[in-house]
């Protein structure tokens, strides 16, 4: 009986600690098959393959070239965050919008900067610059 009376409170406590903080978690864009991994209160995520620069406030993996690290970034408001993405070699930087439309699902728009691609086939090709990503559990 506990059981039963438990899940349903740590569901609804694990939904507000969500909403109090949209801008930290794994999301996914299932389209693209894109991972953004992000922690925009601090930095507390370490980047696999580049630890040796300690932990930082996430990155963008998946079907990319390379991977995408979070230099730095704002809040603006409870929906809105902007963030500077810079790839693996640090050669190349995009700024980026990440508004949250609904509790799993934000909207990221690239704003300036280089265009994000991915491998198909033997070529680079551009990727769309709005992305919707869901939060993953």
């Amino acid at each position: 009986m506990k059981r039963y009376v438990l899940l349903p409170l740590l569901c609804g406590y694990l939904g507000l600690a969500q909403a109090a903080q949209p801008f930290k978690g794994t999301l996914y864009d299932s389209e693209n098959k894109i991972f953004l991994h992000l922690d925009l209160y601090e930095e507390s995520i370490e980047v696999p393959g580049m630890e040796m620069f300690g932990p930082m406030n996430g990155y963008m993996n998946g079907n990319l070239y390379g991977v995408w690290t979070i230099t730095s970034s704002k809040i603006e408001d409870d929906k809105d965050a902007t963030f500077r993405l810079s790839n693996d070699l640090g050669s190349e930087t995009q700024e980026v919008k990440l508004t949250v439309a609904n509790d799993s699902t934000y909207l990221l728009e690239q704003v300036d900067g280089s265009v994000l691609k991915k491998v198909v086939g033997k070529k680079l090709v551009k990727i769309p610059r709005d992305l919707t990503f869901h939060l993953r559990p």
